[in-house]
């Protein structure tokens, strides 16, 4: 059986690709990191893909907004080779800096169409600071393809505009009724909860999104930050586990092929 490839693209100010290249690789996928400059000189090589990833990180030094100069470059450089590549049954995963350009490019919440306009947002915290910590995470979903066999995850935190806003109520009880909330923060008990369980503010404690289909899925927490049992902060005190909670989303990504 072939391997599953999977595209980890990066830009100028990309921070996250290595540790997200190695997350894909440890859990069976044959990886490739490479600039978008490459890419945009033949956008359908995307296609030679199953799974595209946008890594964390700080694209283009996140200037004029997080995420939305990277946003741009995709929808209007690379939209029609992105939707096509959506049309086809492939994966997407954006994490913190990924999932910003995501909503930025009109690509989340979806459906995705190169001349989609945005829907929603991801602005500054209402912290008004860089918050980095660790989460606790409710897994909301029963559609996305990433989430499957999980209730809850424990992953850090890396962002300054990382609050989740919608236009209005009517939006964000569409998000829930579509099932496209895939995660949302709570506190060590599971329970809803504010600051700094909700590190941002974000509307209805929103973490992350995923779009009609289960199969393109955006988060501002870090799965690739806890890929080992070692990255767990506490795991000398409370023992090591099997794993660290971010694997199973990798694994999860790369068994929907196989």
């Amino acid at each position: 059986m072939s391997a599953v490839r999977a595209l980890v693209l990066r830009t100028a100010g990309t921070n996250c690709d290595v540790e997200t290249a190695f997350a894909f690789e440890r859990s069976g996928a044959a990886v490739q990191r490479l600039h978008v400059n490459r890419l945009a000189e033949s956008p359908r090589a995307l296609m030679d893909f199953q799974i595209l990833a946008l890594p964390g990180g700080f694209s283009y030094g996140d200037d004029v907004a997080a995420g939305k100069i990277f946003a741009n470059e995709l929808r209007f450089r690379l939209g029609e080779a992105v939707a096509d590549f959506v049309a086809a049954g492939r994966l997407v995963l954006g994490i913190c800096n990924g999932f910003q350009v995501m909503v930025k490019m009109g690509l989340l919440p979806g459906p995705f169409t190169p001349s989609a306009a945005q829907q929603v947002t991801l602005t500054f915290n209402d912290s008004g600071k860089f918050e980095d910590r660790w989460v606790h995470l409710q897994v909301c979903s029963r559609t996305c393809v990433f989430t499957r066999g999980l209730a809850h995850l424990y992953l850090p935190v890396a962002h300054g505009e990382g609050k989740f806003v919608a236009p209005g109520d009517p939006a964000l009880d569409d998000l829930d009724a579509r099932q496209q909330v895939a995660f949302r923060y709570v506190n060590e008990n599971l329970q809803p909860a504010g600051y700094p369980h909700n590190p941002n503010g974000s509307q209805r404690a929103i973490a992350g999104l995923c779009d009609p289909t289960g199969r393109v899925l955006g988060l501002m927490p870090h799965p690739e930050r806890h890929f080992l049992p070692t990255q767990h902060p506490r795991w000398t005190r409370e023992g090591l586990r099997p794993e660290g909670d971010g694997a199973a989303i990798f694994r999860n990504a790369v068994a929907y092929f196989r």
